[in-house]
């Protein structure tokens, strides 16, 4: 099993390196500083993971020594539940794929680059005890040396959990992204917002960290609403994806920018936050409220009448897609997987029937259960 892992961990860092990639190119390629999933991906290869993943499990055709090990290093201590029931969607459909597994985690909150960092470092040294890693970022630019590090090393396959853009100055790419597109998803909720709240509208935006992901899931969405529907901008406050973040930056907006009536939160944990904020200020009603990936949590906040929209990510679509990969590397497959998966993301709201909100979070988490997760 090493040699047939460390082949294909081989095979898909001389790809990157070769300058195989892009396979092809698309607008505003030169400006950017990675790529986009169009421009990585076979013809034909995601969608055939997503009808995969969105099927019942064919059992791995092989037969294994001794239990794969497996190594996760994510942001899992955060208020979201992303990364729990993703883990809990990958070691499930491994089980339904017949694949014996252990798991070691490496935990951390979101801003704790140094500390992934340490775990990265760790981890890679300690190569001959894992057979796959899979790392979700604390942030993509902030963490890009640890990713190159990682796929670099031949002794596991890596897979990066929560960022679809392949960094073009890695010399080896890791052997595939997981994740749901965040510029898809702000520009689907650009069109919901337009189409329910219209246009000249002023808001204010608790947004998460600079870098890739709140470019997109605050930027774009900044700038779609903006561009489309001459909505104005009161005031963006960081609150770095924290639940203190979203608290403080709503208190802020509902006491200095009256004239804001939606809230724009870039994560859940921000979203937490600014309900709270709005509760204890007595303002819940006052201001239109979103969240971003539909979170159990976000869920139960929409029912409660809390918090009125959200981009909601099919959320076991990564940790499935994940656990077919490593069938897929296991079977010698590999090649046939895309270098970027996403999975879908529609828009749950305040304004659906609980059997519409039921049956969305039953096809979102069928593998990690409806209810709230323990943490």
């Amino acid at each position: 099993m090493t040699t047939l892992l460390s082949t294909t961990v081989l095979c898909a860092g001389m790809a990157a390196a070769d300058g195989n990639l892009p396979l092809k190119e698309m607008e505003g390629i030169a400006d950017r500083e990675h790529w986009l999933p169009g421009e990585v991906n076979a013809d034909g290869a995601l969608e055939a993971l997503q009808a995969v993943v969105g099927a019942d499990a064919v059992p791995f055709a092989g037969t294994l020594d001794k239990p794969i090990q497996i190594a996760l290093i994510y942001p899992s201590a955060d208020t979201s539940d992303f990364w729990a029931r993703n883990y809990l969607a990958l070691t499930k459909r491994l089980d339904e794929l017949g694949i014996a597994y252990e798991t070691t985690e490496f935990a951390s909150r979101q801003v704790e680059h140094s500390l992934q960092s340490t775990y990265a470092n760790q981890v890679e040294q300690d190569a001959d005890l894992y057979d796959y890693v899979i790392f979700g970022p604390s942030e993509l630019a902030i963490q890009g040396d640890n990713i190159e590090k990682l796929a670099g090393n031949d002794g596991f396959a890596t897979y990066v959990w929560a960022f679809h853009t392949p960094l073009k100055y890695l010399e080896t790419q890791p052997d595939a992204w997981f994740d749901f597109s965040s510029a898809a998803g702000a520009l689907t909720m650009c069109d919901y917002m337009l189409g329910r709240l219209g246009d000249d509208v002023t808001m204010a935006m608790n947004r998460g960290i600079p870098g890739i992901t709140d470019d997109q899931r605050s930027g774009d969405f900044k700038d779609c609403v903006m561009e489309k529907g001459n909505w104005q901008v009161a005031y963006e406050h960081y609150g770095e994806y924290q639940t203190e973040g979203g608290f403080e930056g709503t208190s802020l907006i509902l006491q200095a920018y009256p004239e804001a009536t939606v809230i724009h939160n870039a994560n859940t944990a921000m979203a937490m936050g600014s309900v709270e904020a709005q509760v204890a200020a007595d303002k819940t009603g006052d201001v239109f409220s979103t969240g971003w990936g539909g979170t159990g949590l976000e869920l139960d906040a929409i029912r409660r009448g809390d918090l009125d929209a959200t981009p909601m990510r099919m959320g076991d679509d990564v940790g499935a897609a994940t656990a077919e990969a490593i069938k897929a590397d296991l079977e010698g497959r590999a090649e046939e997987l895309p270098l970027v998966f996403l999975g879908r993301i529609t828009v749950a709201h305040d304004e659906m029937s609980a059997e519409e909100l039921d049956a969305l979070e039953l096809e979102a988490f069928r593998f990690s259960g409806i209810d709230a997760l323990e943490r």
